[in-house]
């Protein structure tokens, strides 16, 4: 079956190529038995806050937001969601987490990805699943594990 992303770009700055976003959200999504099709969403901090601040109620931007698709049982559609990246914070949590900008932009795309398919990191049995997920997957493209230092931990755990 086929795996559409859509990536829109309404923002500045450099961001990583659209075959990188392709393979990272496809790596995360696994093999699919349907049509699949997902929308990635590059934004400014601007617009990051506003979504940040209606669909999570918390107070200024953030990295990613997952919105998976809500779609009626009677409608039949490849769309599994839309992933929201605000490349301003992502280059700058790898600058402080000394981590590569690929290698935090690969994580921020798996983490929306595995959001899309439903998992979560409210309680602490998820996130430790989700964690190991992401690990197991960033590995699989050649990248370390996104959770080894104690301020990649605090910064993904404070987007929660």
């Amino acid at each position: 079956m086929s795996l559409h992303i859509d990536i829109q770009n309404a923002c500045t700055g450099a961001v990583p190529a659209n075959d990188d976003i392709r393979r990272w959200i496809a790596a995360a999504l696994g093999p699919r038995d349907v049509d699949t099709e997902v929308c990635v969403r590059l934004v400014d901090e601007q617009e990051m806050t506003l979504l940040n601040e209606q669909y999570r109620g918390k107070q200024g931007s953030t990295n990613v937001l997952s919105f998976p698709a809500d779609l009626p049982a009677d409608i039949e559609h490849p769309l599994l969601g839309d992933i929201v990246i605000c490349p301003e914070v992502v280059v700058r949590e790898a600058a402080q987490q000394n981590k590569q900008e690929q290698q935090h932009w690969a994580h921020m795309l798996v983490h929306g990805s595995l959001h899309l398919l439903g998992y979560d990191h409210v309680e602490e049995r998820e996130a430790t699943r989700m964690e190991s997920m992401e690990t197991t997957i960033l590995q699989s493209l050649g990248w370390p594990c996104p959770y080894t230092g104690a301020s990649a931990e605090v910064t993904l755990r404070r987007t929660r």
